[in-house]
């Protein structure tokens, strides 16, 4: 990985918070999800997070400064000053295997250690490389309590996404497909009729830890998008739905859009318009129980009028006017 402060564009001397400010608006500049047609966004997203872990954890920062760790966090050794009671000798098996290194301890003041060879191949058997030769200072520690005077490592950073969902995946519950910072995919089960702006916690599915620490959490933030047939009332939902003059005085049939497909419902006689009609459980699909679908009549007119209708409502209202407000 290049080096993290080229990565996220910041100085060696960014303080903590222009580095979380770099990495946040870096983050939601290469999501994937806000570039699907650059090939490169995977990659670079992941790299801006592997590159936020080691400049977010004040100990990595330090050591990736002084040269001890790269920038993947992986130590480096250079070997000590030769002459000294800890001269070493570093012998390396050919065709690509791992090196081997082994410590005598001489005459001086730190005889006494005890010889052993440190296996390659892994970050686990290079931090048991290194605490070897830390043992010879004072011991060998656990880990966490050398790192932490005790305590447990600290967590990994929380990872935050949003997410718009289409009305009808919203009222009927969906799957929906996040991109973590680690580049790894994730199918998240959102709940019908969650409400606007909710947040669904994934616990351990944030950034990594430096030092065994656990994952954060990745933290979805959930909008509902907007549909030009229905709305929400609750775990209700509501359609306004034409009517012909003649079906809203006589009483009729009238096809009805729901989030299954339309269906055909029964309109009594005498219908105003803006009358509310129920289908059961034809609402929000929630786990507490689905709700009603509330249809909303709209009286509609011919098109361009018609004659007819013209003289008959001339003659009520000239032979048997009526208040609607009485």
């Amino acid at each position: 990985m290049r080096d993290p402060y080229d990565v996220l564009g910041v100085a060696r001397s960014a303080s903590e918070a222009d580095v979380k400010k770099a990495y946040r608006k870096l983050a939601k500049t290469w999501h994937p999800d806000q570039k699907p047609d650059d090939p490169t966004a995977k990659e670079k997203f992941a790299e801006i997070g592997q590159a936020y872990e080691l400049l977010s954890d004040k100990e990595k920062r330090g050591q990736f400064d002084r040269g001890e760790i790269d920038a993947e966090g992986k130590p480096r050794f250079q070997g000590f000053p030769g002459g000294g009671p800890w001269g070493p000798r570093a012998g390396a098996r050919r065709g690509g295997q791992a090196h081997d290194f082994e410590f005598r301890t001489g005459g001086g003041p730190f005889a006494g250690g005890r010889a052993r060879a440190g296996r390659g191949g892994g970050a686990e058997s290079q931090e048991d490389f290194i605490e070897e030769i830390l043992g010879a200072f004072g011991g060998r520690r656990p880990r966490a309590e050398s790192a932490f005077g005790g305590g447990e490592p600290p967590k990994g950073e929380d990872f935050k996404a949003e997410v718009t969902l289409p009305f009808r995946d919203w009222a009927r519950g969906a799957k929906q497909r996040v991109r973590l910072p680690t580049g790894k995919d994730l199918e998240v089960s959102i709940p019908a009729g969650i409400e606007e702006g909710k947040t669904i916690r994934l616990r351990g599915q944030g950034l990594p830890s430096g030092f065994g620490g656990e994952p954060g959490d990745a933290l979805i933030v959930v909008h509902v998008g907007k549909d030009p047939q229905f709305r929400a009332e609750g775990r209700d939902l509501r359609v306004e739905v034409p009517v012909t003059l003649y079906d809203a005085v006589l009483g009729g049939k009238v096809r009805v859009p729901t989030l299954d497909g339309a269906v055909e419902m029964k309109v009594p006689p005498g219908s105003d318009g803006g009358r509310t009609l129920r289908l059961r459980g034809k609402g929000v699909q929630a786990k507490a129980g689905a709700g009603d679908l509330l249809v909303e009549l709209r009286i509609a007119l011919p098109k361009g009028g018609d004659l007819r209708l013209t003289e008959l409502a001339e003659a009520m209202r000239d032979n048997a006017p009526y208040d609607p407000n009485a």
